[in-house]
């Protein structure tokens, strides 16, 4: 697997490392019961501290795209339930529409863009 952190982004390590998995899961680069590197391994190749890696691991056990498991260690997992799946994107696009608006950007090009990122999944 292989991720790559921009350290001279103002985004959080954790977030690249969380946003960047699910990525690789929307476009089947990972599938369920696929291993993750152990947190040690995955901080070592990105050249981030360990707790950086845990923490994106835990946040994205806790969303439902990986199970922890001692012997395997983290193990992508996709636990969905759709209306909660649903209420989840609905506020993450509230604020991301909101930012849109306020910059100028139409309906009809964020639908165009929608399409076109979906189109990718």
């Amino acid at each position: 697997m292989i991720l790559e952190i921009d350290f001279n982004s103002d985004e959080a390590f954790y977030i690249q490392v969380r946003n960047q998995i699910i990525m690789s899961i929307a476009t089947n680069k990972l599938h369920e019961g696929d291993e993750l590197p152990s947190v040690r391994a995955m901080a070592d190749d990105l050249g981030i501290n360990m707790h950086t890696v845990n923490k994106a691991y835990s946040l994205l056990r806790q969303e439902g795209f990986l199970q922890m498991d001692r012997r395997s260690g983290a193990v992508v997992s996709i636990d969905i339930d759709h209306l909660e799946a649903l209420e989840e994107v609905k506020e993450g696009l509230k604020v991301a529409l909101a930012c849109a608006s306020c910059k100028g950007v139409s309906a009809d090009e964020i639908h165009e863009m929608v399409d076109e990122i979906y189109g990718e999944y």
